[in-house]
């Protein structure tokens, strides 16, 4: 899918292919899982574009360059695939011709809320570099709320986990547990965005385009650096939830493995009086006794309650 904005006063309006043919006033394209009609009626504006392929190149070099005055800066964001999965993907933005045209194959928010707002912004949308910063902003913006969803999620963790005793039960536990990993996950997804887009915006203020908006790019890196932090302590918050979480499981486990060893402990001493009143002795009087049967009952009985306030007594149980 292609959609084509055109830049004016008020922000970004959408365009059409008539004017991206005519190449006036169209300020960003954006590719959305482009098909090879979409991609050649970009490449008719002197720009390459990228398969998925080469965006997923790990080497920086084939993630951030100069070809013939057009820069190729790709960055790895958060968003959801074509089946409606939280993933981690490249999205090359590429400036040239005094253009902003941005590749992707996943949705991350930014993309489908930025172009309402973007007159709004600080950058503006009086150039391409501009409206690149712009974005930019914005996913910074949305990095933040994701990180700020973590934090709340493990404030939630953290109280169920050293809360009271009925949210510590096993099953609750196991279901807390599993949904610290999943904000370890999003944590990281935001992390891996932050450290790309904190290279790109180096690279991209290394070049003399970023001279004119040198104070968009300082405050965007104060940004990058302060989530950063707060990603850091997150991920150590969810090392500490993660071990409280199995720790208390462990100790769910202990008592139900304590009190299984007291029961069977409690059985022994009447299992040993029935095993004395079962061996074939022909000497043993109170066999023939009426009442035999009766004391030995009690004392079976005796044994076990014996044994079970003595475990009150030691606190055992």
């Amino acid at each position: 899918m292609l959609r084509v904005f055109e830049a004016n006063a008020k922000g970004l309006m959408p365009g059409d292919a008539q004017a991206l043919r005519a190449g006036e006033g169209v300020a960003w394209l954006d590719l959305f899982a482009p098909d090879e009609a979409e991609a050649a009626l970009v490449r008719g504006l002197g720009v390459a574009v990228p398969s998925l392929a080469e965006m997923e190149e790990i080497e920086i070099s084939n993630r951030l360059y100069r070809d013939e005055g057009v820069e190729y800066l790709t960055v790895v964001l958060p968003g959801q695939n074509a089946e409606g999965v939280q993933v981690a993907s490249p999205v090359t933005f590429i400036l040239g011709n005094g253009r902003l045209i941005t590749v992707r194959h996943h949705a991350p928010r930014p993309f489908e809320t930025y172009p309402v707002r973007a007159g709004q912004s600080t950058a503006g949308c009086a150039s391409a570099e501009r409206l690149l910063l712009g974005l930019w902003e914005d996913i910074v913006s949305r990095l933040a709320d994701h990180l700020e969803m973590a934090g709340r999620e493990l404030d939630a963790a953290a109280r169920q986990v050293f809360g009271e005793a009925r949210a510590t039960e096993p099953g609750a536990l196991q279901a807390t547990l599993r949904q610290v990993g999943l904000q370890g996950e999003v944590i990281g997804r935001v992390r891996l965005a932050l450290v790309t887009l904190e290279r790109a915006l180096s690279f991209f203020e290394a070049t003399e385009r970023g001279a004119p908006v040198a104070g968009l790019i300082a405050g965007l890196m104060r940004d990058i650096g302060a989530l950063s932090e707060h990603s850091d302590h997150l991920s150590a918050r969810i090392g500490l939830t993660v071990d409280a979480t199995l720790g208390m499981i462990t100790l769910a486990q202990n008592q139900t493995v304590r009190i299984f060893s007291v029961v069977a402990v409690l059985f022994l001493p009447p299992t040993l009086v029935a095993s004395i009143y079962g061996m074939n002795f022909a000497a043993m009087p109170e066999l023939h006794q009426p009442w035999g049967y009766p004391a030995a009952l009690a004392a079976m009985l005796a044994s076990a309650l014996g044994c079970f306030l003595v475990f009150k007594w030691k606190k055992w149980l």
